[in-house]
């Protein structure tokens, strides 16, 4: 069956979503709005847009699914104006990081038997269509929240869509869904826009602490180069888990300081124990916010062509290189290089080519 899909926002989240569409589904049409020509204009370009609109007009009336794709306070507001235009076999979903807002305000304009809330559990710190990929969706967990009355027949074909896009659908409802994503994804942004200021206001003039930040300061703040305004709604939308979730944050920094003042070493080495080992217990999950990285560390001499024949050595296998790069920090003991890969697979096929190259695995 041959779908009509609708998508109000073609950023990242929502160009990603219809090239996955596209790819996979490519009898599939494909209709959008927004208010930045730009990225309308590359969706058509690249073939994924079938068309285009820059105002809202019945021909969205057409949708078997319609994704809302905007910040939260604008999906919220789309309801509205979208209204007069639905069929009543349209299902309206959206891709809002927070749930409780949409849902409150699909029961007040009766859109209830309509709206299968959706979230997926993928992004980039980097935002806009441009940086949108057919591939994020894939082995990412899809939050699914469906109001009550929602036909289970409507909802079980949109759970089937969202598997045929290589995500993981989780059905829950929508204040589960707010609070678990405050403590694992707004908490973490928030922090990590807090530790970025915390350092700002500590650098000298000569910005020292800029200049040497470890591999470990830039891993944890990287989601603050995400979109503010996209976050300062999630905090608003999500006001009352965040605060709380804060207060406990705070509550452990306390103790945390409490027993580095005191000197209680070994209950300090118990607490980063704990830490570690359940950390550690999520990189068994590929899917979800904190994503599996697959990189490991070597040893180089500082000789001219090193870079390059590690890279040769690499692509004569077919080994494809995610990333890569030198780490000036000296984080660890000896200069390394660090290389990231796609999968576990060619981690340690990579490994065991570099170790009988004579190279030496650090990490």
């Amino acid at each position: 069956m041959n779908r009509t899909i609708g998508f109000f926002g073609l950023g990242l989240i929502g160009g990603s979503i219809a090239k996955a569409i596209k790819k996979i589904h490519p009898f599939d049409t494909i209709l959008a709005f927004d208010i930045q020509v730009e990225s309308l204009e590359a969706g058509k370009n690249e073939g994924i847009l079938d068309t285009y609109y820059t105002e809202i007009t019945e021909e969205f009336s057409k949708c078997d699914y319609l994704f809302l794709c905007a910040p939260v306070k604008e999906n919220i507001l789309f309801l509205k104006y979208i209204k007069p235009f639905l069929d009543e076999h349209t299902i309206i979903t959206d891709v809002s990081s927070v749930k409780t807002g949409i849902h409150e305000e699909i029961k007040v304009l009766e859109l209830e038997s309509s709206f299968i809330g959706g979230h997926p559990m993928a992004g980039s710190e980097r935002y806009g269509y441009l940086n949108s990929k057919a591939s994020l969706l894939e082995n990412a967990y899809y939050i699914i929240t469906p109001c009550p009355n929602v036909d289970p027949k409507k909802l079980d074909g949109f759970v089937n869509f969202i598997s045929s896009l290589k995500a993981i659908p989780l059905v829950m409802n929508p204040s589960m869904h707010d609070f678990a994503t405050a403590a694992v994804s707004h908490l973490p942004h928030v922090l990590a826009y807090a530790l970025v200021t915390l350092v700002q206001k500590q650098d000298d003039s000569d910005e020292v602490m800029k200049t040497i930040a470890a591999g470990g300061f830039k891993d944890i703040t990287r989601i603050a180069s995400s979109s503010p305004v996209m976050w300062q709604q999630i905090c608003m939308e999500n006001k009352s888990n965040l605060l709380f979730l804060l207060d406990e944050y705070i509550n452990s920094l306390e103790l945390l300081k409490d027993k580095i003042t005191k000197n209680l070493d070994e209950e300090l080495s118990d607490y980063f124990k704990n830490a570690r080992d359940y950390r550690e217990s999520f990189l068994e999950v590929s899917a979800g916010p904190i994503k599996k990285v697959f990189s490991l560390h070597i040893n180089i001499p500082d000789r001219s062509g090193t870079l390059a024949s590690i890279a040769n050595e690499l692509a004569k296998e077919t080994i494809n290189i995610k990333n890569i790069g030198i780490v000036h920090n000296r984080e660890f003991q000896e200069g390394v290089l660090r290389i990231e890969f796609y999968d576990e697979i060619s981690l340690m096929k990579a490994a065991t080519i570099l170790k009988e190259s004579g190279y030496q695995i650090v990490q």
